[in-house]
């Protein structure tokens, strides 16, 4: 029978519908891209996470597997994270996203027990690639509040709020009916309750005797097999932990005084010592001085010498500014090694997973709130491991991402050589102690670089091949300025009060490995690519004023006064040519007078050394204009062919040659336009212009702009686009009241749009002032929203193609720009480059996201490019490096169109045929929402547009008839972060930053998640566990060895019988047995799926053995009755009967 896809009608039907409404639209114009076989279907597309990178956000508990070598870690969104060798990481969510309070590794087992603050314990399968919960168990009546699960047993004790202590059995998870009510542990004496259970471990050397902790300080040793209380100890300060001595006659108490009680099990009368490691000791012998509480300790013993005790907090109260602290107490010296963070959780890392043996501890990992550290208790100064995983992604928070796939292949071996050279010294030489797992066996080949713009001014390039992540470089772009050493040295010119070498926006090429950043104080750097170290004595600057300029006509009119033009193809071209003249300060009024041509950020004067990787070429810096800050830079591009840099903001566009370091071009928006087209705006505010151009300030306006501005670009409020189309009024409304004063204004209007909690801050402000025309005037603003370098044909009458720049803007203009640039080697460095607009090419609705060029084949053209050669090398070397990419075929037959200028806007699409400039396709993308991020991807041979909308959809269009091929509701957009991070890239890979700390890395390629499986690393892998420690003779022969315990015997059903059903509720989780069939492929799944079927067929084997043993029980119950009954009537009478 013939298999019905769907998809295949859908296709179909998208295209039929698309094919229609373009020839519609386009009646009589000739379709040059019949030609064209697009290949790209729906069954392509197939959207799905991969991997997620970095520090786990909120972390809350941790565990790890002595045996296997893996260690895992949850947080407080109910998410867990399992980590092992480099490049080994796992990462899956709880879906009710409680707090993780504990973990339990079945050690060796591949399985892991989690503990949630929602009083759900869950079984985790690790045994697959993609981790899945085989059962939980929800609790109706207590809280969680502590878990212990013994080496090598099944059962699970489970501690709660109330003070009684369940029994869970792990394998089917179901509770048992032996219970320790607080009651029966505590003395009958005792007339308050104990509070909850904070600890429970059973004695290394008995398994039969059970220690309870309880919070008041009570602890409690109690026999499971008499189910009474052997021992209470009791001390007068609340416990947070307790550790045992490996031979099971001793155990240490941390309490919340900051002391260390260590009690004899023997002995419960008085502690046989208590320390204070922190406190004080007073001369006249009394007690030392009260520190803050010890929240955990472990005791671990060595061979051959003292042993180890390692213990979280308990420092004295008057070091109130010191950092978190963990305490290494080693015979008579104790280390305090201060941490950067507070310290959430850690665990002493053993050589044996034997409680009963010396435990030889070679490591503590120490799970911080914003790190991971290991210390080597091997050392001598207990050095740190270097941490292979990649976890400093929030070292400076992300404001900016980008997604490269594919790279040239010579780039990341580059990366990595300086790179390395930028590693701190002195860690531990050993290997790093988590070393579980097995790296997955990923068919991508392909060079993948992730690049992360900080708000401290960092940028780092990370190797993001075969799923993995691993940091590359990092370079820091602050050096080049002058740095305030303290709040009252800060310039007073600066725009935002922290993080003022914040990365806004980046352009990179990675074929000439040429770099361009733009910060939020407005400035530009240029960077070159250099395998030698060089001394720059003086930085280039170049410093560009941009303003806008409002006359009584906001737009120019045909008929009247023209724009002015520009310089023409070949003219000369200077700064002083381009920049506008200078106007008289008619700014707002400061106490130190207003700013005038003055940079946010001061360059530093004395010379700068450059190590081996990216070093400065230019800096460009945008200076304030009449006391008016320099606007924010919103677009970015630069091309190594041409030598040219662009960017643009709400008032214009700047075009920079970096070789000859001088600036081309500086024009508003409004006059990109041509004089023969009238330039699109809404008409302005009568009342602005009755109004003196030199009125002051409002004090209101004039701080609530002030203090928007300072906002760091790393706030969440600071992503402008985002908004719903329900709340658009309520916005228009705030914005109206914050600018309106300051649009009166001659010059460039500051950047202010409103967060929507000011909303009700400054409602009645806002009513009193807002008007409807003045939030056209705001909204009216067109800034330029992305640049495309591209060798087209600027006019319509072209035959041949030259170098170019499209210019998109928020409005949905794209205008097309034409270059003429000299010829190459030294007359390149000499005479000018000549630009002249050519006016709109076409227009969209919604701000200008991205644009490309095809040519007829429907081949992406990318934009021309220079190789990458060692601007430090010698002259010959450079030469023979230096070499510019082909240009893109040189021309166009009369009448005949040859390329495809793709175009794609917040709403809509567009195919415009060139150069010609017929429109060929358009597609409207959403009509509720609006797209926030959209790229010209390469994917399967083929190209598309790859958006994703603000309603969390992401779509895929085909090239060049823009056929719908996706459209997945898959990402609700619940953060801001989200909308500023997503970003797309070739083979059907895409990112974004779904925490403060991590990337999440998805797919959305059919191929990639069909062999997803394969790629994935594993967690688990067959491991012996080790021997058992020896008992020795006379412990054997005398009994003084470790004593077992039969649990089954003690809490099986049979002894304990069943728990009451309203206590807790099982419930059967999706990795059950059936999901564990669905979830296993390749190899490993083969095994998987083969144990899975000796498992089932052990099962009913053993079910059949039982139900044959009962069949004979029964039978011989039987004959016996039936021999009983014979004996009783053999001699008897029929009449005694």
């Amino acid at each position: 029978m013939k298999k019905f896809n769907i998809r295949k009608v859908l296709d179909g039907l998208t295209a039929a519908s698309s094919s229609s409404s373009s020839a519609a639209a386009q009646s009589g114009t000739p379709r040059e891209n019949d030609v064209i076989q697009e290949t790209l279907q729906s069954e392509h597309f197939q959207p799905c996470k991969t991997v997620r990178h970095g520090f786990p956000y909120q972390p809350s508990s941790m565990a790890f597997d002595p045996v296997q070598k893996i260690l895992a870690i949850g947080t407080q969104a109910g998410a867990l994270r399992l980590f092992g060798r480099a490049g080994v990481e796992c990462y899956c969510q709880h879906e009710s996203g409680s707090a993780v309070i504990q973990l339990q590794f079945l050690v060796n087992e591949g399985a892991l027990v989690s503990a949630l603050a929602d009083d759900s314990i869950h079984l985790w399968n690790l045994r697959q690639k993609i981790p899945a919960i085989l059962h939980s168990l929800k609790f109706n009546r207590e809280r969680i509040t502590y878990c212990h699960l013994p080496f090598q047993s099944k059962w699970l004790y489970i501690g709660t709020e109330r003070g009684n202590i369940h029994i869970v059995n792990v394998e089917s998870f179901t509770l048992s009916g032996y219970v320790i009510m607080w009651n029966k542990a505590i003395e009958l004496s005792t007339k308050t309750h104990p509070g909850p259970v904070v600890h429970i471990s059973d004695n290394p050397m008995d398994e039969g005797k059970l220690l309870i902790g309880f919070e008041c300080g009570v602890v409690v040793l109690w026999d499971l097999k008499c189910k009474k209380a052997d021992y209470r100890y009791t001390y007068d300060e609340a416990i947070h932990s307790v550790a045992w001595h490996h031979e099971g006659k001793q155990f240490v108490c941390s309490h919340s005084d900051g002391t260390l009680t260590t009690w004899n099990v023997r002995a419960p009368a008085k502690p046989a010592q208590i320390i204070t490691p922190h406190g004080k000791q007073p001369k006249d012998g009394k007690k030392p001085e009260p520190c803050k509480p010890i929240l955990k300790v472990e005791y671990k013993t060595t061979r051959a010498g003292d042993p180890f005790m390692v213990l979280s907090g308990g420092l004295s109260y008057d070091t109130v500014g010191r950092r978190a602290c963990l305490t290494v107490m080693h015979g008579k010296s104790t280390a305090v090694l201060e941490m950067d963070y507070p310290i959430v959780d850690f665990l002493t890392l053993c050589e044996t997973p034997y409680p009963n043996d010396f435990q030889e501890p070679y490591a503590v990992v120490v799970l911080l709130e914003k790190d991971l550290v290991v210390i080597d208790l091997g050392q001598i100064g207990y050095p740190i491991f270097e941490n292979p995983y990649p976890l400093t992604i929030h070292e400076s928070p992300v404001t900016c991402c980008e997604y490269f796939a594919d790279c040239p292949a010579e780039l990341i071996p580059a990366l990595y050589s300086v790179g390395s050279r930028q590693k701190r010294q002195g860690y531990s030489k050993k290997e790093w102690p988590i070393s579980g797992g097995n790296w997955g066996q990923g068919t991508q080949s392909y060079p993948e670089i992730i690049i992360t713009g900080h708000a401290d001014g960092s940028i780092k390039f990370w190797d993001a091949s075969a799923l993995m992540l691993q940091v590359l470089y990092k370079l820091k772009t602050a050096k080049v300025f002058e740095r305030a050493r303290s709040k009252e040295e800060k310039p007073s010119t600066e725009i935002v009060e922290e993080d003022p070498f914040a990365i806004q926006t980046l352009s990179w090429c990675p074929e000439s490995r040429m770099l361009c950043v733009a910060g939020v104080s407005a400035h530009v750097i240029v960077y070159r690519f250099s395998k030698q170290e060089i001394t720059t004595e003086t930085v280039q600057l170049l410093e560009v004023r941009m303003q806008c300029e409002f006359s009584n006509g906001d737009s120019p009119d045909p008929g009247g006064e023209q724009t002015p033009t520009l310089p023409t193809p070949g003219a000369s071209s200077s700064p002083q040519d381009s920049e506008p003249p200078t106007q008289p300060s008619t700014g707002s009024n400061s106490c130190d007078g207003p700013r005038d041509n003055i940079p946010c950020l001061k360059v530093r004067s004395s010379p700068l050394k450059q190590s081996p990787g990216y070093q400065v070429e230019l800096v460009i810096q945008l200076v304030w204009v009449s006391g008016e800050p320099p606007q924010p830079i919103s677009s970015l591009a630069i091309n190594s062919s041409y030598g040219l840099v662009v960017f643009g903001n709400s008032n214009g566009l700047a075009v920079v040659d970096y070789l000859q370091k001088t600036l081309l071009l500086n024009m508003g928006t409004s006059e990109l336009y041509s004089p023969s087209e009238p330039y699109q705006r809404q008409p302005r505010s009568p009342r602005k212009q009755r109004q003196p151009s030199g009125a002051a300030c409002d004090t209101n306006d004039g701080s609530n702009t002030s203090e928007d501005r300072c906002k760091s670009p790393t706030s969440e409020k600071r992503f402008e686009r985002l908004r719903s189309l329900t709340c658009k009024k309520r916005f228009c409304s705030v914005k109206e009241g914050k600018v309106e004063a300051r649009m009166h204004q001659k010059g460039p209007v500051c950047r202010t749009k409103s967060a929507p909690n000011s909303y009700a801050k400054d409602n009645s402000f806002i009513r009193s002032r807002s008007s409807s025309v003045s939030s056209i005037d705001r909204e009216s603003r067109e800034a330029i929203s992305s640049f495309h370098f591209c060798e087209s044909f600027p006019r319509k009458i072209d035959s041949l193609v030259s170098p170019c720049l499209l210019v998109g803007t928020t409005q949905g203009t794209v205008m097309m720009v034409a270059l003429s640039l000299p010829p190459g080697g030294d007359q390149r460095l000499q005479q000018p480059v000549g630009i002249s607009s050519c006016g709109t090419l076409v227009s969209l609705k919604g701000g200008i996201l991205t644009m490309a060029l095809l040519d007829a084949t429907g081949t992406l053209l990318p934009p021309a490019y220079e190789s990458w050669y060692d601007p430090n090398a010698s002259d010959e070397d450079k030469e023979k490096n230096r070499r510019r990419r082909p240009a893109s075929p040189p021309s166009s037959q009369e009448g005949q169109d040859s390329q495809f200028a793709v175009l794609c806007s917040e709403k809509q699409a567009k195919v415009v045929a060139m150069p010609s400039q017929t429109r060929i396709y358009k597609h409207n993308i959403t009509e509720t929402s609006f797209v926030l991020r959209a790229d010209v991807v390469q994917m399967a041979g083929a190209n598309c547009i790859a958006c994703f909308c603000a309603n969390g959809h992401i779509m895929t269009l085909s090239l060049p008839s823009l056929r719908p091929l996706l459209d997945v509701n898959y990402l609700p957009l619940t953060d801001m972060r989200i909308a500023r991070t997503f970003c797309f890239s070739n083979l059907g890979q895409a990112l974004y930053l779904t925490s403060a700390t991590e990337i999440q890395r998805i797919t959305y390629s059919q191929e990639t998640c069909d062999n997803l499986q394969e790629m994935l690393s594993e967690l688990f892998t067959p491991v012996e566990t080790p021997e058992a420690p020896n008992r020795g003779f006379f412990k054997g022969l005398f009994g003084g060895g470790a004593q077992s315990l039969d649990r089954e015997d003690l809490f099986g059903e049979t002894a304990s019988g069943k728990a009451s059903r309203s206590l807790a509720q099982h419930i059967p989780g999706p990795g059950g047995m059936e999901g564990m069939k669905g979830a296993a492929s390749g190899v490993v799944g083969d095994l998987a799926r083969a144990r899975i079927a000796l498992d089932e067929r052990g099962q009913k084997l053993g079910e059949l053995d039982e139900r044959t043993a009962a069949m004979m029980a029964s039978a011989d119950s039987f004959s016996k009755h039936a021999h009983d009954m014979m004996l009783k009537y053999k001699d008897k009478k029929w009449y005694q009967l």
